[in-house]
C-alpha cells in the first residue's frame, strides 16, 4: 500500500458506452469506468522518489499489483480505447487537431527527449472528460494479452513519433519488459 505521505489517486468518471474499437470498428460495450486522471506517479504510490513523473521500469505484474495497491486494475484495451477516442472516435485523445507540443510529449522531427515528463503538464491534450496524458510521454500497460505472453501497451511515449499516439494504434510488450517509456494507468468499474 502507499504509505502515508502518498498523494492520492484523481479519479475521473468516464460514462461507458460502445466502443466501436481497432481499424475494423468492432463494436464492444464498455461500463462506466473510474480513471485515473494521469499515469500513477511516485508520489501516488512508494515505488520510488521521482516524484511527479510517471511510475516506469516496471513489468506488467508489477504494473497489476501498482494498480490493484491503489484501487484499480489495468484497462483492457477496449476500454483504453473507449477512454481515449469516446464515442465519436478521435483520432487523438484531444481531438482531430494534428498533434502539437502543446498537447503531448511526443519526438518532433529532428529532436528527440531523453525520458518522461512529469504529468499533467500538457492540459490541452486532455480528453473531453478531463484525462490527462493519454497520448505521448509513456505508454500504458494494458490487461489484454497478445499470442505469445506479451500485453497490449498504448498511447506512444515520449519517444514516439504523433502516428503512435493515435487513438486506435496498438503495440505491445513482453509482460517481463521494464522500459523507461511503460507506466501505470488504473481503471475501475464505476
Amino acid at each position: 500500500m502507499p504509505d502515508s505521505t502518498a498523494e492520492t489517486v484523481h479519479w475521473v468518471l468516464v460514462p461507458g458506452g460502445i466502443c466501436r474499437y481497432g481499424d475494423a470498428a468492432k463494436p464492444r460495450v464498455v461500463a462506466d469506468l473510474l480513471v485515473a486522471r494521469t499515469p500513477l506517479t511516485a508520489r501516488q504510490t512508494s515505488h520510488d522518489d521521482r516524484a511527479a513523473l510517471p511510475v516506469t521500469g516496471v513489468d506488467h505484474a508489477e504494473a497489476v499489483r501498482l494498480a490493484a495497491e491503489v484501487g484499480g486494475r489495468l484497462p483492457t484495451s477496449v476500454e483504453w480505447e473507449w477512454i481515449a477516442a469516446g464515442s465519436e472516435r478521435r483520432p487523438y485523445p484531444w481531438g482531430e487537431a494534428p498533434w502539437t507540443p502543446e498537447r503531448a510529449v511526443l519526438t518532433a522531427e529532428g529532436s528527440t527527449l531523453y525520458g518522461p515528463q512529469p504529468v499533467g503538464q500538457h492540459p490541452a491534450g486532455a480528453t473531453p472528460d478531463g484525462v490527462l496524458d493519454l497520448a505521448g510521454n509513456v505508454w500504458e500497460w494494458t490487461a489484454s494479452q497478445v499470442m505469445g505472453g506479451g500485453y497490449i501497451i498504448r498511447g506512444g511515449s515520449y519517444a514516439s513519433k504523433p502516428l503512435y499516439a493515435r487513438t486506435t494504434f496498438l503495440n505491445a510488450a513482453p509482460a517481463q519488459r521494464r522500459s523507461p517509456g511503460i507506466s501505470v494507468r488504473p481503471v475501475r468499474t464505476a
